[in-house]
């Protein structure tokens, strides 16, 4: 039985809100549309054509039962809810994606930006070969340049109704590195930091701007992982960090994952290959009481921000991550304070202002 979604904490919503998901058919969309639909808000689905299709069964499945036995069947759902497809890889198709919202809908209230895939291996790993090479170029087209094509398509229709609402679904990597899961969390820092700087862009047009931080695994288990060849330079026998490939196949272990996808084969792999000598990709099969249980603080929190008069700008979600997050930043805070003087002493504006200041004050005294 999944466990009941907790009472929110930010003011309920009486207006319904006009929804855009950059990726529809994942966990956390299917999640949080139920409880978007239940208080009557409309949503646009955004769906790019992998995520319905036989390649990933699990996720397909998933979302043409979501959308035909609960969407469909609900009077009271069926017509505040619509299908675009969405690559947001694709500026053309993040273009149309808005336009086909205001066009249905008269207006765009929350672009949720919920793209995510992860990629797995350390730096040397991913410089290893050239198709190594081009799964950074993977990441950050769809966990950077994905958010900013959406963000930057729905602008001008928030610009010209002086209001709405940006959400990035980011998660705790935005504050915290990660061993073997480098270019992962360098792809969530660039588009935090876009989205902080952007934010002060767009306030005078009354648009805001959240970025949502859940536990590593909410964006990990929910989508695409992909994981470089392993050098046995940082196999566990040879190097004792807590490498991320080690600690996502125990994940993956217990949660009954299944690889859908690798390079020599299309059937199932053990996830012992996950430290193999290929490029290997899964999309973790979850349960629906897994997937409840991990999505519950997350899509109450959206749910409760999104369209928000006064919503924060960032968000951090749970008691893990919030710990988490405080040890990183008292962490900065006891090395500012070990190195201040050295910090101090490059400051020459102030040292010639403190000697101008001991010359007055022998002046003074003789």
């Amino acid at each position: 039985m999944a466990p009941a979604i907790p009472n929110c904490k930010f003011p309920s919503h009486s207006d319904p809100r006009v929804w855009l998901l950059s990726s529809g058919a994942s966990p956390t969309g299917i999640a949080l549309s139920r409880q978007l639909l239940a208080h009557g808000d409309f949503i646009v689905f955004g769906v790019i054509p992998s995520d319905t299709s036989d390649s990933f069964a699990g996720r397909a499945a998933d979302f043409t039962a979501f959308w035909t036995g609960e969407v469909r069947v609900k009077e009271e759902w069926k017509t505040r809810a619509r299908i675009v497809g969405l690559d947001t890889r694709n500026m053309g198709q993040c273009q149309a994606a808005v336009a086909e919202v205001v066009a249905i809908f008269r207006r765009l209230d929350v672009l949720f930006c919920c793209s995510s895939q992860a990629i797995v291996g350390t730096v040397e790993e991913l410089s290893s070969t050239s198709r190594s090479t081009a799964l950074i170029r993977d990441q950050f087209e769809t966990n950077y340049f994905g958010h900013v094509n959406i963000i930057k398509a729905a602008l001008p229709s928030m610009r010209e109704k002086q209001s709405g609402h940006i959400i990035l679904l980011s998660g705790i990597t935005g504050h915290l590195g990660t061993p073997g899961l480098g270019v992962y969390c360098a792809s969530q820092w660039a588009i935090e930091g876009f989205c902080d700087s952007l934010s002060y862009e767009v306030a005078p047009f009354n648009i805001k701007m959240t970025t949502v931080q859940p536990n590593l695994e909410i964006n990990i288990l929910t989508n695409q992982i992909t994981a470089a060849p392993q050098l046995p330079q940082y196999a566990q026998e040879n190097n004792p960090a807590p490498l991320f490939r080690e600690i996502i196949g125990g994940l993956l272990d217990r949660v009954d994952a299944i690889a859908t996808t690798n390079e020599s084969s299309n059937g199932h792999c053990g996830l012992g290959k996950f430290s193999s000598d290929e490029i290997i990709s899964v999309y973790p099969q979850l349960s629906e009481g897994t997937k409840s249980q991990l999505l519950a603080e997350t899509v109450n929190a959206l749910a409760a921000i999104g369209g928000h008069d006064n919503p924060p700008a960032r968000h951090i979600v749970g008691h893990e991550a919030v710990a988490s997050v405080k040890e990183k930043l008292k962490t900065v805070s006891e090395e500012l304070e070990d190195f201040v003087d050295v910090s101090f002493a490059v400051d020459l504006h102030r040292q010639v202002g403190d000697h101008q200041q001991e010359s007055g004050e022998e002046a003074q005294n003789l």
